[in-house]
């Protein structure tokens, strides 16, 4: 099911993946046969969140003389799963037919098929998820703000960025790194949290005895963060929830004591890939895309500040083809994670006919594409191609969610030649599919050095220091 009768034109169809249906061009299609219908339905849909918080998005659905009912259950609910990675929210409000609230109360819930949403949205939110109908008219009117965070640049800090493949640290003085490491880890495959746990202070304190004492320490992580707490973070995917609760989601503060107590902000890699673009372009409006173990993502708003969104783009859906690979932690298919992360250069290696050994790590997989591609191998070229048509496609439905003036890339995946392969694509599929939407943002790879360890030193800027407070080295 692909919610439209006329299946569109789609110009820049991935060479190794001919069967993607990329959402930003069907969701126009169905807009467009909505619009050509003789019955229209407004729609509202509204998110509150933590503090009572809110955000509104408004769309289009065919009224019910149209007996379209199964291609709007499918567009809704891939827009409500988008809406919900996007802005997060342990409330969500449809302002619409009430057909529309029971299925998807049907699915997003315990024992429902996007169980997994369900139960992220408790973790996070310490609340249960609730699915509610009301008219248009009386859907909550948006209430939304951001916050100010980061780009302190004085003392002797230590950014930190856990990724699930390597773990990054900078020691930065006066906003200047002076040392920067990467460290293999394989956090994803451990139950007992004392290997994060340890990994992370080894890293901390080999950077701190670079420099006299340190200030403060900024962590980027992926994962959901409120107040330094870990609501939910795929490093700790192998750790039950009993011990999660116990040992993990105070982590940051057990690490805090162990530094002295001087001041630790911790905010998700994507947040922190949006700060270093913001940064480094000295501008806002910033969409920050990390492709590594999964995709991260995060936004500085022309304010210059942090949403406090979610922008768990991994889970978000891109492609509406049935055939599309599932993520194995959510259950779900045609989402982020399997596009925008070595997982989604691996899926299309294969198709490619890149011969790699099974057993090795994904991060190990990756390398061997990438060595190939400094020898400008046909084969690698067309995956890194195929990443660039996903991300074009997928930038057209991102910018419905987000103001945005510029795109940053970050992560393993864009290192090297590939990245910019990606970026050219990218811009290729824009600027021949959505020309106006593509004259309004800039699409970029920061240089080389900062492509790797560009997080770990924005991180270092996110705490404010405490000037009675210091750790003596």
């Amino acid at each position: 099911m692909t919610i439209v009768k006329q299946t569109p034109t789609i110009l820049n169809l991935p060479e190794l993946d001919q069967q993607f249906k990329p959402i930003a061009i069907y969701n126009h299609a169905y807009k467009e046969e909505v619009l050509n219908s003789k019955n229209i339905e407004r729609i509202k849909i509204a998110l509150e969140r933590t503090n009572g918080l809110v955000a509104v998005f408004e769309t289009i659905i065919f009224g019910e003389q149209e007996n379209r009912e199964e291609d709007n259950l499918r567009f809704i609910e891939r827009l409500i799963k988008t809406l919900l990675w996007v802005k997060g929210g342990w409330k969500i409000t449809i302002g619409g037919p009430k057909y529309l609230t029971k299925y998807i109360q049907s699915i997003y819930c315990i024992g429902g098929k996007r169980e997994f949403d369900a139960h992220f949205v408790k973790r996070v939110f310490e609340k249960e998820l609730v699915i509610t109908n009301c008219s248009y008219e009386t859907c909550p009117e948006e209430n939304d703000e951001s916050n100010t965070v980061g780009k302190n640049l004085d003392g002797y800090r230590i950014g930190f960025d856990a990724g699930g493949s390597d773990r990054k640290v900078s020691a930065v003085v006066n906003g200047k790194a002076i040392f920067s490491e990467e460290v293999v880890w394989y956090p994803k495959l451990q139950e007992d949290p004392t290997y994060q746990y340890e990994g992370i202070m080894d890293s901390i304190k080999r950077a701190a005895t670079k420099m006299p004492r340190v200030d403060a320490i900024g962590v980027s992580a992926a994962g959901v963060y409120i107040d330094n707490k870990i609501m939910a973070a795929s490093l700790f995917i192998k750790v039950p929830e009993e011990v999660f609760d116990k040992k993990v989601k105070n982590m940051f503060f057990d690490i805090q004591r162990e530094m002295g107590g001087i001041p630790i902000e911790v905010a998700n890699d994507g947040d922190v890939t949006a700060l270093a673009g913001a940064m480094s372009l000295k501008t806002n409006q910033v969409l920050g895309i990390a492709m590594g173990t999964s995709e991260a993502a995060g936004y500085v708003d022309k304010k210059g500040n942090i949403t406090g969104w979610l922008n768990e783009l991994a889970f978000a859906p891109i492609d509406y083809s049935l055939k599309a690979m599932e993520d194995e932690w959510s259950g779900d298919i045609g989402c982020g994670v399997k596009y925008f992360s070595q997982d989604g250069v691996i899926k299309l290696a294969i198709k490619a006919g890149i011969i790699m050994d099974e057993s090795l790590a994904p991060a190990k997989k990756l390398i061997i594409v990438q060595e190939l591609m400094k020898q400008n191998d046909i084969k690698a070229r067309k995956v890194y191609e195929g990443i660039g048509c996903y991300l074009g496609y997928s930038l057209a439905y991102y910018a419905e969610f987000y103001d945005m003036k510029h795109v940053l890339l970050m992560g393993r995946v864009t290192s090297g030649e590939g990245g910019n392969i990606i970026v050219n694509k990218a811009n290729k599929v824009l600027q021949e599919e959505f020309p106006k939407l593509a004259a309004t943002f800039k699409l970029s790879l920061p240089d080389e050095n900062s492509r790797r360890v560009g997080q770990s030193v924005a991180a270092a800027s996110l705490p404010i220091i405490n000037k009675k407070i210091h750790f003596q080295t």
